[in-house]
């Protein structure tokens, strides 16, 4: 939906600059002490969305347990998502085009709109301006979903421009726990209309810490959590637009090998890990992984980036309740590369990026 076109709804803006970036986010002893402007903003139109009965259901507290063992997944019961969601879009290749006979992000209702996100001034080219929109399916309180100009069609192939927004976005919000990210077609996507997730998850996560084996100069490979990851660190505001285009060369190179990827930012420690010297910065996370085109029959969730990441969202009171560490990881890695292949796809990486 073009900001202006007939007929069409023209989003409030939500002006920002380099000012507004909060370089150091709540600590998670406190992680509501200091909410910024964009949270304020972002958190009253959702929840006032909320009230309204705009999403397909009412999100209330979510039961969830931590699985016994030593990854430490997150199992959470969101009963009413899985039910009541719209079915995801079939995916027939990592390239397909937009269709724009399929539900796409110009057909959403004008009280899905929260404010539209454009920096302004600052140093170096500014990202794409992103609308901001309810996930109307949503996985926590103030989950949104972030939308380059919807009327472009873009199909579901992360751009620089669109991940450099995204990021900016993190770096707005004063919650420890406000993520950003992105599932790639045949890597958990549901709509091939491009857009990246938003959402706060009010708990920490072993991948915001854990020290990173250094591969190149500009990448990791951090093996925490249930998927290991090629890690990218802005240290500030300044280092967004280049990690955000290292970032979009190796998710390319990622696509050209036939592979599926996801994406997650995340505010976190340096590369080596706590104590290693600098401050915390953004950490943004890839995972290469096969790709998966359709639901598995047999399989008790489709992996994305949230289960990349370590959350579960489950179906299910049964699942939920039954569920083991070893179940999890096994249909998570199914989804991911030998490790041979893996080390293979990081030199390639860390090699391209040197150039």
């Amino acid at each position: 939906m073009a900001a202006g076109e007939p007929g069409q709804p023209n989003p409030e803006e939500f002006l920002y600059s380099e000012e507004d970036f909060v370089l150091q986010a709540a600590g998670w002893n406190d992680p509501d002490s200091a909410p910024s402007r964009f949270d304020r903003l972002l958190l009253a139109g959702w929840s006032d969305r909320m009230e309204r009965g705009v999403f397909r259901y009412r999100l209330g507290p979510l039961p969830s347990r931590i699985l016994p063992g030593p990854v430490r997944l997150v199992a959470q019961l969101n009963e009413r998502r899985s039910a009541e969601r719209r079915p995801p879009q079939p995916v027939r290749s990592l390239r397909d085009p937009f269709d724009p006979g399929a539900f796409n992000f110009t057909h959403l209702r004008p009280a899905e709109l929260l404010f539209r996100l454009r920096r302004t001034g600052g140093a170096g080219p500014p990202p794409d301006p992103l609308l901001v929109a309810i996930n109307a399916s949503p996985l926590e309180r103030g989950h949104i979903l972030l939308l380059p100009e919807p009327a472009r069609r873009l199909p579901q192939l992360l751009t620089a421009p669109a991940l450099h927004g995204a990021l900016e976005a993190a770096m707005l919000s004063g919650h420890p726990g406000f993520r950003v990210g992105f599932n790639g077609l045949g890597g958990g996507a549901s709509v091939n209309h491009l857009h990246l997730h938003g959402l706060y998850l009010d708990r920490p996560l072993p991948l915001e810490e854990a020290p990173a084996e250094p591969l190149g100069p500009r990448l990791g490979l951090l093996r925490a959590g249930p998927a290991p990851a090629f890690l990218f660190f802005a240290a500030d505001a300044a280092a967004l637009e280049s990690v955000s285009r290292a970032l979009c060369r190796a998710a390319e190179h990622v696509a050209g090998a036939g592979l599926a990827c996801n994406v997650l930012a995340t505010r976190g420690e340096p590369p080596a890990g706590p104590g290693a010297g600098g401050g915390r910065g953004l950490r943004v996370l890839l995972w290469a992984r096969r790709p998966l085109f359709g639901p598995k029959a047999g399989e008790p969730f489709v992996v994305a980036l949230c289960e990349l990441a370590g959350l579960l969202p489950l179906p299910t009171e049964q699942l939920y309740r039954d569920i083991t560490e070893a179940q999890a990881l096994s249909t998570i890695r199914q989804q991911l590369l030998p490790e041979p292949e893996l080390l293979q796809l990081g030199g390639e990486l860390a090699r391209l990026l040197e150039r």
